[in-house]
């Protein structure tokens, strides 16, 4: 059974719920999400028993906001173990211990952070919620220096933000610093079978604008992204799974490719792809299969047929995060036609209320390789370019 929730749910999603007969669990958030008619909503009493009679139950759920449902109604089970070892990155941290024994990290709580000692930490380092949501609360110190501005930063945040996500999905009352992990870094959808086998549902090359970069801006999957990475991914969210000992249980990995070849775990995101319906929708536009669909019903994917005829195409998610610097409060309008203008092949758009998220949209692109510079500069852009304020008109 699915679980939905705010923030946003896509067309794709609900379209694949309807047809293919996926239960949705009646949550009162379900009922105010537009789910098709026809499909099949269960109560929650039902999703309850559900659980209770079944030795081989598949959750999926388009939000983190789930979560706090899973761990009230269903702690009979082990799914609120299994999904805090992940949600909690220094319960991950120390999960994986074993496999990175000189990886250094620190849980500090939030009142703590003020009477940190910068010398004793290595630089360059990243700081962030120990439960966190995209590059929420996110920040790369590289020398004392910057320690002060980070600590004003993260405090700001604190309080814009409070009220935007539950504390099932960002907790700001501990954080982590961890040493920074040079490197190409992907995410990665996938999904531990009933056996917990780990299956590849995509990868995406996550670029950045400059080394201090810590945004979300730009994804991309390809022919040659996938199959340079699809062997050593699913051997390496393998180990993950058996140290957790899941099954049944979709992820979303954020990892990177040290220097040295070595693959370290940024994070793993439970029970999801990853978020607002963005990684698997790409990749049924991409590679025309259905992520929620196959996990659903335990299918793997046949790479080498489903790569035929994609030589030279980028597919890439581009999120439009308010990174102007310019009060949403401000802002009195977005111009998306010109921000398509910019691009040869949108596949869609989806417009954000960002007045209530920091995020103007959601962007699905086709690229011809040759053509990567327009990914290049939607990177680059701060995206003011784009925005009219309360002083512009």
């Amino acid at each position: 059974m699915f679980f939905v929730d705010k923030p946003y749910i896509s067309d794709f999603f609900k379209k694949t719920v309807r047809d293919n007969a996926i239960p949705i669990v009646g949550t009162e958030i379900a009922k105010e999400l537009d789910l098709y008619q026809g499909t099949i909503i269960i109560s929650e009493a039902e999703a309850v028993k559900i659980a209770q009679e079944s030795d081989n139950l598949s959750l999926y759920t388009t939000s983190e906001n789930s979560i706090g449902w899973i761990a009230k109604y269903l702690p009979f089970s082990d799914f609120p173990e299994k999904i805090d070892l992940f949600k909690n990155k220094h319960k991950f941290r120390e999960l994986t211990k074993s496999m990175f024994p000189d990886f250094y990290f620190k849980a500090v709580k939030v009142e703590d952070l003020a009477d940190i000692e910068i010398s004793e930490l290595p630089l360059p380092f990243v700081i962030k919620p120990s439960a966190g949501f995209m590059s929420m609360g996110v920040h790369k110190v590289t020398k004392s220096e910057e320690w002060e501005r980070t600590l004003n930063l993260i405090y700001e945040e604190l309080d814009q933000k409070k009220d935007i996500y539950p504390a099932e999905v960002v907790d700001t009352s501990l954080f982590i610093i961890e040493q920074c992990i040079k490197g190409e870094e992907f995410a990665v959808d996938a999904y531990f079978d009933s056996n917990g086998e780990a299956v590849i549902l995509g990868i995406l090359k996550h670029t950045f604008s400059s080394t201090a970069d810590v945004s979300d801006r730009v994804y991309t999957s390809s022919k040659e992204i996938i199959e340079n990475n699809l062997e050593e991914f699913t051997q390496f969210a393998a180990k993950i799974g058996k140290l957790a000992k899941i099954k049944n249980f979709p992820v979303h990995i954020e990892l990177r490719r040290g220097d040295d070849g070595t693959l370290l775990p940024i994070e793993v995101n439970p029970m999801r792809f990853g978020g607002w319906c963005t990684t698997a929708d790409l990749i049924f536009m991409a590679y025309g299969f259905n992520s929620y669909l196959y996990y659903y019903s335990q299918i793997k994917p046949n790479w080498p047929e489903i790569l035929k005829e994609k030589e030279g195409k980028l597919f890439s998610i581009i999120v439009l995060d308010n990174s102007t610097g310019i009060d949403a409060d401000k802002i009195t309008s977005f111009d998306y036609r010109k921000l398509l203008s910019g691009f040869e092949n949108p596949l869609e758009l989806r417009k954000i209320n960002y007045q209530e998220y920091p995020v103007f949209g959601f962007l699905f692109t086709e690229t011809r390789k040759d053509n990567s510079i327009e990914l290049k500069r939607i990177l680059d852009s701060d995206l003011k370019e784009f925005v009219s304020t309360n002083e512009t008109g």
